[in-house]
């Protein structure tokens, strides 16, 4: 049973990661000749303050770019 964990900021709509969800799972289920069924997605949040681009936090970067 494949198991894709994805990692993805913080504030991202629902309706979003089901349709990432949607479209990893459909490519993983034609690839591996499986049922959708037996592929899992888990989703973690991630603060922006706990994700670094190199030694800056992303919620550094976020007020740079203001």
């Amino acid at each position: 049973m494949p198991f894709v964990s994805i990692r993805i900021l913080e504030g991202h709509p629902q309706a979003r990661k089901d349709e990432i969800s949607r479209r990893v799972t459909a490519a993983i289920s034609e690839v591996a000749e499986l049922p959708k069924e037996a592929v899992w997605v888990v989703f973690e949040d991630v603060r922006a303050e706990d994700w670094y681009v190199g030694d800056t936090p992303v919620s550094v970067l976020r007020q740079r770019a203001k």
